[in-house]
């Protein structure tokens, strides 16, 4: 994981939060995958290039290593062919849950308050179940 840090006037180094979490989830297509997995639990490569048409099979593979190198994502590899890998979340994982739902909500809110309605594949999380 990358070290996060604000610096202040004095040098000193602290880290910080709000920076740490960006850098977790902040990638391109990173919070929509964790979020398709806490609706889901589990999705295959070929269900989530589905799921998020937008992301090209590279920027996918890409963005699922890093949220499996952070530790946020489990890649499950199964010994058959063709080969047959599944993704889920990590108990780290599944603690972003709180976070994402808030960005849903406030999503929400900004696009209803710009005239413009949720019409995005995602429900909130309390809804997919």
């Amino acid at each position: 994981m990358n070290k996060s840090y604000c610096e202040n006037k004095q040098q000193t180094i602290t880290y910080c939060p709000v920076d740490a979490t960006i850098n977790m989830i902040g990638g391109k297509y990173k919070s929509l995958i964790l979020w398709k997995l806490m609706a889901k639990t589990t999705l295959r490569f070929s269900e989530l290039r589905k799921e998020i048409p937008t992301a090209t099979a590279k920027m996918l593979t890409q963005q699922l290593r890093e949220l499996e190198s952070n530790g946020l994502i489990h890649r499950q590899v199964f010994p058959v062919v063709p080969p047959k890998v599944e993704y889920s979340l990590t108990n780290f994982g599944k603690s972003i849950k709180p976070v994402l739902e808030s960005m849903y909500i406030w999503g929400s809110d900004y696009l209803n308050n710009q005239g413009l309605h949720v019409n995005c594949s995602m429900t909130s999380l309390d809804d997919a179940k």
